[in-house]
C-alpha cells in the first residue's frame, strides 16, 4: 500500500475552492456596483433590488405665476385711457383728459381693476392712482359695476406675488371704504377672493432677532390681509364674518371680540 504525502495548503481542495471567493486580481475592490434604477413611489419596481425611489414633486402652492400682459396694458400702449402722468413739485399724479364724473365705469373700472397684476412701473402706479381717482369722484356709480370687478380681482391674487397682492389689497380697501355698500355686495364672492387669502395669512418671514422693515412700508402680505379681512368684516354687514370665517379659519372677529 502506497501512502500518499500530505495535502499542501496551495494544493488543498478546501483552500482553492476558497480561493475562488476572492475578488480578482483585475478588480481589487471587488465586483463593480451597478448604478441604482430610478423608479417611481408606489410601484412594484420600488419593491426591487438595486433601485432608489424618485421623491414626489413639490407641488409649488406658494410659487408665483409668471408675468403675463394684461387687457389694461394693452389698452394703454393703444392710447384708450383718457389720462397722463404728470409731474408736479409734489410729486407725480394723474392728470385726466375728460371729467372723472362723466366716464363709463361700468367700461373703465374694470379695466384698471385688470391692471392689478401689473406690478411694474408705471402700470401698477396708474392703476392705483386711477381707481383711488375713480372712487373717490364717482363713489356713486361703484356699486353696479360690483360683480364686473370680481374675476380681475380674482386673477391679480392668482399671480401669487407679494408686490401684486399688496397692491390688489390695497385697492379693495379703497373699494370698500369708498363706496357704499360695497362692502355688503361682496360678500356672496368671497369664495372666489379669499382662498389665495388663506395662503398667505400667516406666511411671515422668521428674521429672528431682525427687524422686518416690510411691515412699516406697508409690503408685509400677511399683515395687509389681516387689515383687509377686519375692512371687510366692519363693511360687510352681519354675513361677513362667518363668511369670511368659512373660507379662512384662523380669522379671529375684530367685532365680536
Amino acid at each position: 500500500m502506497t501512502l500518499l504525502p500530505p495535502c499542501a495548503p496551495e494544493n488543498c481542495g478546501k483552500d482553492f475552492r476558497h480561493s475562488l471567493k476572492k475578488p480578482s486580481p483585475n478588480y481589487p475592490l471587488g465586483q463593480k456596483k451597478r448604478k441604482l434604477r430610478l423608479v417611481p413611489a408606489f410601484t412594484i419596481q420600488a419593491m426591487q433590488k438595486n433601485t432608489k425611489v424618485i421623491p414626489p414633486p413639490k407641488c409649488g402652492v406658494y410659487d408665483p405665476l409668471p408675468v403675463r400682459p394684461t387687457m389694461f396694458r394693452s389698452c394703454y400702449q393703444r392710447g384708450e385711457f383718457p389720462v397722463t402722468i404728470e409731474f408736479t413739485t409734489f410729486g407725480k399724479r394723474l392728470a385726466w383728459k375728460v371729467p372723472v364724473e362723466k366716464l363709463d365705469f361700468h367700461h373703465y373700472l374694470p379695466m384698471f381693476f385688470d391692471g392689478l397684476a401689473e406690478g411694474n412701473y408705471p402700470f401698477s402706479f396708474i392703476v392705483e392712482r386711477g381707481i383711488n381717482d375713480l372712487i373717490t369722484k364717482g363713489a356713486h356709480k361703484v356699486l353696479p359695476v360690483v360683480p364686473q370687478l370680481i374675476i380681475p380681482i380674482k386673477n391679480a391674487f392668482a399671480t401669487k406675488r407679494p408686490s401684486v397682492l399688496c397692491h390688489a389689497l390695497r385697492c379693495i380697501q379703497m373699494l370698500v371704504t369708498g363706496s357704499d355698500k360695497v362692502g355688503e355686495a361682496l360678500v356672496p364672492y368671497y369664495r372666489q377672493i379669499l382662498p389665495t387669502l388663506n395662503l398667505f395669512k400667516n406666511r411671515n418671514r422668521n428674521m429672528g432677532s431682525g427687524v422686518d422693515h416690510t411691515s412699516s412700508r406697508g409690503e408685509n402680505v400677511s399683515d395687509m390681509i389681516e387689515d383687509t379681512l377686519q375692512i371687510l368684516e366692519r363693511y360687510g354687514g352681519p354675513d361677513a364674518f362667518i363668511n369670511i370665517k368659512y373660507m379662512i379659519p384662523t380669522y379671529e372677529s375684530c367685532v365680536q371680540n
